[in-house]
Parts: structure tokens; C-alpha cells; sequence
């Protein structure tokens, strides 16, 4: 290459890169100048994207800690929509077969949904006190969301609610998924356990092997194995067939947070405290390292192509692409 067909190039390439910074779109390069990672920086400074969940038809939904928004990236853009009140802890949020997201609501004591539209509607819940964790809906649009204080798991299907109290001394849920056969599983904390409710409602608790493990957030594999982190445990562990296996992490103080699984069976979760991304594959434990020192990835999700979405409370949305996830 000439040096003025390579300097014609050079400004080929800045010009793209320059229209993208001005759609917010930032590219982190790799070996060979090809992007690893695009990053989505918060519109507002004082934004931090906490839940983060991918629809079918693409779009990706997060939550904003603070904010009276709902945040979305659609088409490679991001899109800030107005809620009514700021939110307070948003941890649980997940997307409906019909497009929409729910999500958890303390400030409004509620459960709310925003359509597409933006168009948003909230149902109140009946306690003087509201404490939220994670949020899942299932295959039939009920959302199933953790209430630590009642100590419950609890369905919100057409306006009626349904609460699934269980009995525990050490405290109340946190994480829940929901299983393709409509089996809902969830997260004990102190109580280092699983709970199953079965669609008949029958609930059965599992305790961890590991004492103290501290599980936090949780999801369900297309072939039924439930895998969920263990905080305190600095590892990664999985139900199937009755049988407990456990997956340490390399890195000691990694603040394990957040846990989605890939259609080809990835585990993939964030690392806190060390910037990254993990993911568990055939047994085998890879780690992504995010382009910015003072990542924290709090929460992931995998959208329909494969392309591996976190939620990083230092102000940005990422996306490693698939073809890098699937490496």
C-alpha cells in the first residue's frame, strides 16, 4: 500500500469511528484492529445501569439506579424512556414474550411494565414495606419476582398477584429463574439454598453443599441444569439430576454478580472486581477482560445472536459480539 492510498485509508477509518462516537457507540480494538467490545456510555453522567435483559427481537433493556427512565439500546442506538418516579435498587428486570419489560419498582412500592411504546403501567404492591430482588417472567408472561421481607416468590400474571411464602428463619430470596416447563427456581442468601416451586406450587428447598456460599443470582439451561453464583464462595455452581458441582473461579476476590446461559449451554457472568467477564463452557473457565480498568459488570444477558450484553455500574452498556463469545 502506497503511502497515500494508506493514508487515504487511515482517514477512511477516523471518519467511521467519529460518526459512531456521535451515535455513542464506542469500539474497543483487538488483534488485527478488529472491535472486541462496543460500549455504550450512559446519556445522563449520573446514570448506573444495574439489570440488563435482551428481548427477541433484539433490543436490550436495563434498568437505572436513580434515574426516572428505563434505558433500551434498539437498532445500535441507545434510547432513554421517562417512568414515572425515580427508581431505587432496580435489580430484577427481564422482557416479555410480547416485547415488554418488567421491572422491579421500590420507590413505587410496585411491579411495573413498559411496552415498546414506552407506555408504562404499574401494579402496587399490598406490603407497608417493599424490598425487591431479582426478576423473571415465564413462558405464559407472568413475572415471578423475589420478595426478601415476605419472604416469598411471587407471580404477577393479568393484574392478580400469587405469593409463594416458604418458611426460612435466615431470610428471604434474591435471585429467580424460570425454566421452559414453567418450574420456577430462586436464590436463599443467608440461607445458602435453592428453592424449586413447581407449576402445581409445590416448593422444595436444596441445601448448598458448600456452607456460606452466599448464592446470589441464578438461570435455567435449555437442558434443565439450574446454575447459579456463589458469592462468598467465589465460584460457580449447578444443579442437574439432583447432583450439586462446583466451579471456582481463578480469581480470589472476583465479586461474582449477574449469570445468563447461551444457546449453545455458555455460562457467562460478571466479575466486579476484576473488570471481566466469565464464562463457563464445557467445564472450561474463560475470562473476557472488559477495555476499561474500572469496569464493573453488575449484571449479563444473551441476546438471539449470541452476543453477550452486561450492565456496568461505572456508566456503560457493553456487547461483546458473538463471534468473540463463541471463540
Amino acid at each position: 500500500m502506497t503511502a497515500v492510498r494508506r493514508r487515504h485509508w487511515l482517514l477512511a477509518v477516523a471518519a467511521i469511528v467519529t460518526a459512531l462516537a456521535a451515535a455513542g457507540v464506542y469500539l474497543s480494538f483487538g488483534i488485527g484492529a478488529r472491535p472486541q467490545f462496543v460500549e455504550y456510555p450512559m446519556q445522563e453522567p449520573q446514570d448506573m445501569p444495574i439489570a440488563i435483559a435482551a428481548a427477541a427481537d433484539g433490543t436490550v433493556w436495563f434498568s437505572i439506579d436513580g434515574a426516572d427512565a428505563i434505558g433500551r439500546v434498539r437498532d445500535g442506538r441507545m434510547e432513554r424512556l421517562p417512568k414515572p418516579g425515580k427508581s431505587l435498587e432496580p435489580l430484577g428486570l427481564a422482557v416479555a414474550p410480547d416485547g415488554s419489560a418488567w421491572y422491579t419498582d421500590i420507590a413505587a412500592h410496585a411491579v411495573s411494565r413498559i411496552a415498546p411504546s414506552g407506555e408504562v403501567s404499574s401494579f402496587a404492591l399490598d406490603t407497608p414495606i417493599v424490598r425487591l430482588g431479582r426478576l423473571a417472567v415465564a413462558p405464559d408472561g407472568a413475572a415471578w419476582f423475589a420478595e426478601p421481607i415476605g419472604r416469598s416468590i411471587s407471580r404477577l400474571k393479568e393484574g392478580k398477584l400469587t405469593r409463594h411464602a416458604f418458611q426460612s428463619p435466615l431470610g428471604g430470596p434474591y435471585g429467580v429463574a424460570v425454566a421452559a416447563d414453567g418450574t420456577v427456581w430462586a436464590t436463599l442468601q443467608a440461607g445458602n439454598q435453592l428453592l424449586r416451586i413447581n407449576p402445581d406450587g409445590a416448593i422444595r428447598a436444596f441445601n448448598l453443599p458448600r456452607p456460606g456460599a452466599v448464592p446470589t443470582d441464578i438461570a435455567v439451561a435449555p437442558d434443565g441444569a439450574v446454575w447459579f453464583v456463589q458469592f462468598r464462595g467465589n465460584s460457580i455452581g449447578r444443579l442437574k439430576g439432583g447432583q450439586f458441582v462446583e466451579f471456582a473461579v481463578a480469581e480470589e476476590t472476583a465479586g461474582l454478580s449477574g449469570i445468563a446461559v447461551a444457546d449453545d449451554g455458555a455460562v457467562w457472568f460478571g466479575m466486579l472486581r476484576a473488570g471481566s467477564l466469565g464464562r463457563l463452557r464445557d467445564d472450561e473457565l474463560k475470562t473476557f477482560k472488559l477495555p476499561r480498568d474500572d469496569a464493573r459488570p453488575y449484571s449479563v444477558t444473551v441476546d438471539r445472536d449470541g452476543n453477550v450484553w452486561y450492565a456496568d455500574i461505572r456508566g456503560y452498556v457493553g456487547m461483546l459480539p458473538a463471534r468473540y463469545a463463541r471463540a
